[in-house]
């Protein structure tokens, strides 16, 4: 039997990666102690603290959930302090999401918080592996990036 790809191999890890399942338990450990994010209002917050400010569509697009649900957990972030809404500098008809620094401290926690997380599973890897992984992630996600790459 012929053994896989890198390619199929990849594949297979991201899908395990991004099943809703693996998403959960990782949520779960970045929310612990941070006031008003849950697992559904966290792709928000992090989304926005990604694309800075911006409208509740655009954030939609960019996270992957629909209008209507963004704006719902907009809503209970505004609520729990971590996001306001502003007039958008574009079109003053339309609003636009962005960070307190409250959202920002709990952003800051929970990504020290997801750090630390892969910091001890790398830690049982020797040093150059662990390297060697983190500079070819950095360099596929930024191939990624690329359009022209994925287009052909």
């Amino acid at each position: 039997m012929r053994s896989l790809s890198p390619g199929a191999r990849v594949e297979a890890a991201l899908g395990t990666l991004l099943l809703r399942s693996t998403r959960a338990r990782l949520y779960a450990r970045l929310i612990d102690g941070v006031d008003g994010v849950d697992v559904t209002t966290y792709p928000v917050l992090s989304g926005l603290a990604r694309t800075g400010p911006t409208s509740a569509s655009r954030l939609a697009g960019a996270i992957g959930l629909d209008r209507s649900a963004t704006t719902r957990y907009a809503t209970r972030l505004e609520e729990a302090g971590l996001l306001r809404r502003t007039v958008d500098p574009n079109d003053a008809r339309a609003t636009q999401l962005e960070l307190t620094a409250t959202g920002r401290a709990a952003i800051a926690k929970m990504r020290r918080t997801l750090s630390a997380a892969f910091d001890e599973l790398l830690d049982s890897w020797p040093t150059a592996r662990a390297e060697r992984f983190a500079t070819g992630l950095e360099q596929f996600t930024e191939q990624l990036r690329n359009p022209t790459r994925l287009d052909g």
